[in-house]
């Protein structure tokens, strides 16, 4: 097997990005078994490549190469461990391009989309680039009189970093360069389904001079992979981005080797418009936070609660937009595209089938697009009874659940009636509701007459079961360091 692709994949000016084997220790490498997997376009069903299917084995082998490298990586001051990130930001925005026509190759999200997601995670190596400098700590006085007292902020060790498919640049990014800057090594499982964009970071990574061992991308199947690390005392931090149900697979996997975990898991969002909000902006923000990657964003508006005077109006206005939706191939830069694979359709139909078996109306859409087996009609669903699932699982794909709601303490009930906390987003122009609702809506981020909220700056995260620590910001930074406390004698 070829290290790169030859023949296949999409059109880019750098074909040495599209990478088919894992990067282990500065190298790049088959496996022991010379096993393969597929990858495919879920736009069109056409195979991209394949790209090494590592072993157990192999998983193990990158935390041997990580673990001999954590002395020499955290070892380096700061500021040369800063320059090395900086030199990989700029690669990312130099190939912006070719990563995005990658991204939407494997993944399919519209072109703009995936242009979007790089500058988005080119933006965390920036930041992270920058944070390195400066790992500051507060001081402590002294509370014995013949003593000096110190806190040192140090790197956990070795960090393995599993993202998901739908943002194969940017979660990887989110994760790494904050423990990279940080002084850890990682070792890195990107989603079987969207390999080559981690691949292809990879690349940039070694052309930025990263040394060996420090950034290694296992490819393969999650079980073999992931299961190695959460026995691995030397895995001393997990970080993961995906479903509550794996994460709380991985938090059982990881409490014998009692692992630092930063775990971003479902969603759910709820969105709360009330009969005072500016309805034109209200219709095109939850637009936004419904249909943003085809709906495959744990992020995505799940659940739409609109107050009872304004119902109607909302529900006329938004279905209209969504008629409006186009829908195609990423790289035709659609609005929508391709759902990722089959079970992702499936569920669609089932919450369709499922809420309209139970009393909800169908505002439009409702079935498979003619386009190909993965592509769904954006569809709009209002007047959804409380027991439908799609009020209580996560849809993550291109549904809208609408229904009404009769005041304030009733929404507040209904939105929090969830074991997820990840994001909520609130339309209303009345300032005091704003911060009675921001108290008591039980999310990790609150959004407030608008859609975007994400950004490197600040910290990224939900509460309850959408998971544990933040990502983003400086804390991104301190989930992967300890705190040492040195107590000195001055006699």
């Amino acid at each position: 097997m070829p290290d790169t692709i030859a023949a296949t994949g999409p059109t880019i000016a750098d074909r040495k990005l599209l990478r088919c084997f894992a990067y282990i220790g500065g190298k790049w490498c088959a496996g022991a078994s010379g096993a393969t997997f597929a990858v495919t376009d879920p736009a069109t069903g056409a195979t991209l490549g394949a790209v090494a299917r590592l072993s157990a084995a192999d998983a193990t082998r990158a935390v041997d190469t990580a673990d001999a490298a954590f002395p020499g990586w955290s070892g380096l001051l700061p500021q040369k461990r800063a320059a090395l990130l900086r030199r990989w930001f700029d690669l990312i925005l130099d190939h912006r391009e070719d990563l995005a026509r990658i991204m939407v190759a494997e993944q399919g999200k519209p072109l703009s989309e995936a242009r979007g997601e790089i500058d988005y995670g080119a933006a965390f190596v920036e930041l992270y680039a920058e944070e390195a400098k400066r790992p500051n700590i507060e001081g402590v006085t002294s509370h014995l009189a013949d003593a000096e007292v110190e806190l040192w902020r140090e790197p956990v060790g070795v960090a393995a970093l599993i993202t998901p498919w739908n943002f194969p640049s940017a979660m990887l990014t989110r994760k790494a360069a904050a423990a990279l800057a940080a002084g850890c090594t990682v070792v890195c499982h990107p989603s079987a389904e969207t390999p080559f964009s981690a691949l292809a970071l990879a690349e940039l990574a070694e052309r930025a001079g990263l040394p060996a061992g420090v950034f290694n991308v296992v490819t393969g199947a999650a079980p073999d992979i992931v299961g190695a690390w959460t026995k691995d005392t030397r895995v001393r931090a997990l970080s993961f981005t995906g479903s509550t149900e794996v994460g709380r697979l991985l938090y059982r996997q990881s409490a014998d080797t009692v692992k630092r975990l930063v775990m971003e898991l479902g969603g759910h969002a709820p969105v709360l418009v009330f009969a005072d909000a500016d309805m034109d902006r209200a219709v095109a923000e939850v637009m936004k936070a419904k249909w943003a990657t085809t709906g495959q964003d744990c992020l995505g508006a799940n659940r739409i609660y609109v107050e009872r005077p304004v119902y109607a109006e909302f529900c006329r206005r938004f279905t209209e937009a969504t008629k409006r939706l186009t829908i195609g191939p990423g790289i035709e830069d659609r609005d929508l595209g391709p759902l990722m694979n089959e079970k992702a359709v499936a569920k669609q139909e089932e919450h369709v089938a499922d809420a309209l078996a139970k009393g909800a109306k169908l505002a439009c859409g409702g079935k498979r697009h003619p386009l190909g087996p993965l592509f769904y009609e954006p569809t709009v669903l209002t007047d959804v009874p409380e027991g439908a699932k799609i009020l209580h699982e996560e849809t993550f794909g291109p549904v809208a659940a609408i229904l009404p709601f009769e005041g304030e303490e009733d929404v507040i009930a209904k939105a929090n009636a969830t074991e997820y906390g990840l994001v909520a987003y609130i339309h209303t122009e009345d300032p005091r509701r704003i911060y009675r609702l921001s108290r008591a809506l039980q999310f990790g981020m609150v959004a407030v007459n608008r859609t975007k909220v994400t950004g490197a700056p600040i910290p990224f995260g939900g509460t309850k079961q959408s998971g544990l620590g933040r990502e983003g910001a400086r804390l991104g930074m301190e989930e992967f360091t300890e705190i040492k406390y040195v107590c000195r004698d001055w006699a």
